[in-house]
């Protein structure tokens, strides 16, 4: 209602935490409030989120996202829905909230079975915690995917932390912090194994199993967070930036390190 240009996505729903028939009407309603500006970002979440947290047990979340999406197109597309997923079974379903335009399937992917997926069965890939040069593996996962489904040219969404401060200290300080709670959860540290990281992160992974988080944290190397987080003057975050969409991403989603109250400064200077 207040930037009514700007597209309105999220980044992630779980397919587990949300019913199939609740998370249709959801997507519907927000598509009728914001008609053709609205993507649905849709994941497995993890187990901490969807198994700890919910009590839901986080089994075949491969098969749980790509049921979810085949339901989804159906539902988007104002179909009755009687069918056995793999996963779950719709019976005698119709959505009254349809949206007026279609709404993109993004899907978060971490390794190359959903980074497949979201090209295969998605309108493109919502990616996380990587370097601008990781964009550079990744994404022609999704984008040959894409191609052998003659589907579209996938959208490749990254959410890339941005700590817009020359304080070196300050910003590892934050950095170690935020990839410690991050990488050590089983999916992301099986995505860092894949993409080469594994001797970087072993005293990482070693030491929380040990419950020493702060020593944890503190083994992380500079260089580590250099690569996950853009960070510095305006002008050399703009720069870094630029890095990732040269490699691949089509919608950078900066994540920004800052205060509330600094929020309209740094939005500005990022933007120059």
């Amino acid at each position: 209602m207040w930037a009514p240009s700007l597209r309105l996505g999220t980044a992630i729903v779980p397919a587990f935490t949300r019913g199939p028939a609740c998370l249709a009407q959801s997507v519907g309603s927000l598509a009728q409030a914001a008609p053709g500006r609205v993507a649905l970002g849709i994941g497995t979440s993890s187990d901490v989120i969807v198994g700890r947290w919910n009590g839901i047990p986080f089994e075949r979340p491969y098969q749980r996202v790509r049921d979810t999406v085949q339901f989804l197109r159906s539902a988007l597309a104002g179909e009755k829905v009687s069918e056995d997923y793999e996963t779950f079974s719709v019976k005698g379903f119709k959505s009254g909230a349809l949206p007026p335009e279609p709404v993109p399937i993004l899907i978060a992917a971490l390794r190359e079975g959903m980074l497949k997926l979201a090209g295969r069965a998605g309108d493109g890939a919502i990616i996380n915690w990587l370097s601008a040069d990781d964009v550079k593996r990744v994404a022609p996962v999704v984008r040959d995917a894409a191609s052998s489904a003659g589907r579209p040219e996938p959208e490749i969404v990254a959410r890339i932390f941005v700590a817009p401060t020359a304080d070196a200290d300050t910003v590892r300080a934050m950095g170690k912090f935020a990839i410690a709670a991050y990488l050590t959860v089983p999916v992301y540290a099986a995505f860092h194994e894949w993409l080469g990281r594994g001797d970087q992160l072993a005293d990482l992974w070693r030491l929380w199993k040990e419950g020493d988080r702060k020593a944890a944290a503190d083994s992380i190397r500079n260089e580590v967070v250099d690569q996950l987080l853009v960070w510095g003057k305006p002008e050399q975050c703009r720069e870094h930036i630029q890095r990732y969409i040269d490699n691949g991403v089509t919608t950078p989603a900066p994540a920004l390190f800052c205060g509330p109250g600094e929020l309209p400064a740094v939005i500005r200077a990022l933007k120059r």
